[in-house]
């Protein structure tokens, strides 16, 4: 059985991993370019963990600029078997207030200005995503809220919006109508990338605000989403402290087979694969295009 490794996307307020022991950081190189910082690499008990700031230490790539292929190419490559994805959010609902944590079960993707695959012509490939966080991955993150007593709540969509701006009233309302729960800018492509990669994915949205459909919160106002942001920094990082406390040293099969998502997803035949774009694909899809 394959050995746990964890790994941590830190969202937004969320720039290192008190905690650790052991700790060595490294510049990670992939053929996608350069991931959003250093790998911070360290163990929790005796869980390996891989920490990235999604948006760089200092706060400094907006959403859209983020290199999302080189960040979980960056991951798979040193061995992250999970990853969880600390994210700031805007609520779309009236009981989802600042503070709590949404563990959520799905998405809805609306950004446009993202490569948003590993693969492309010369080898194409097509992931199921009808599902496209790790149940066992979400069992640990819930039962770590529980054990450390933080307001949580189990499932929700993600409505991610491309950004940088905010919505507009109209666009708030709308997403309120299809039915999504929390509004954030990160988790796309992101998803998708680590599924194509093979890695379990789950989110933690930590509510900021309420976006701009609430009577009472008609503004987002960064500054107080940054003095949310910091309370909430603190809770993730006890949260994470827990979920490694307690996470399995050997990696279960994901029970919807996102570990292997990649064994019925290549449609292109071997004898017309780009052999540079294979190339590229070493550790994501190493394990499907050139088997040992």
């Amino acid at each position: 059985m394959v050995k746990s490794v964890l790994g941590i996307m830190g969202g937004s307020g969320v720039y290192d991993l008190p905690g650790l022991t052991n700790i060595r950081t490294e510049k990670v190189e992939t053929p996608w370019g350069d991931p959003s910082d250093v790998l911070t690499f360290g163990e929790i008990g005796n869980l390996p963990l891989v920490f990235l700031p999604r948006h760089g230490r200092g706060h400094r790539i907006p959403p859209s600029e983020i290199n999302y292929r080189a960040n979980i190419d960056a991951l798979k490559r040193v061995g992250v078997t999970d990853i969880i994805s600390i994210s700031a959010c805007g609520s779309l609902r009236e009981d989802l207030g600042p503070g709590t944590f949404v563990l959520v079960d799905q998405f809805i993707d609306r950004t446009f200005a993202r490569p948003k695959s590993f693969f492309s012509e010369g080898c194409v490939a097509h992931v199921a995503m009808a599902d496209p966080v790790s149940p066992k991955l979400v069992d640990a993150i819930e039962a770590a809220a529980k054990a450390e007593n933080i307001t949580h709540v189990r499932n929700g969509t993600y409505l991610v919006m491309e950004g940088p701006q905010f919505s507009t009233r109209a666009e708030s309302e709308l997403y309120r109508k299809w039915g999504c729960d929390v509004i954030g800018m990160t988790n796309m492509p992101e998803a998708k990338l680590a599924r194509e990669a093979e890695i379990c994915y789950a989110t933690v949205a930590m509510v900021t605000d309420y976006d701009c459909w609430h009577e009472d919160h008609t503004d987002v106002d960064v500054a107080e989403i940054i003095r949310v942001m910091t309370e909430n920094a603190k809770t993730a990082q006890k949260l994470i402290a827990r979920v490694a406390q307690d996470f399995p040293a050997e990696h279960p099969p994901c029970p919807l087979g996102s570990d292997r998502s990649l064994d019925v997803a290549i449609i292109t035949s071997p004898e017309v694969r780009d052999p540079e774009l294979v190339a590229k694909l070493e550790a994501v899809a190493g394990r499907v295009l050139n088997p040992k």
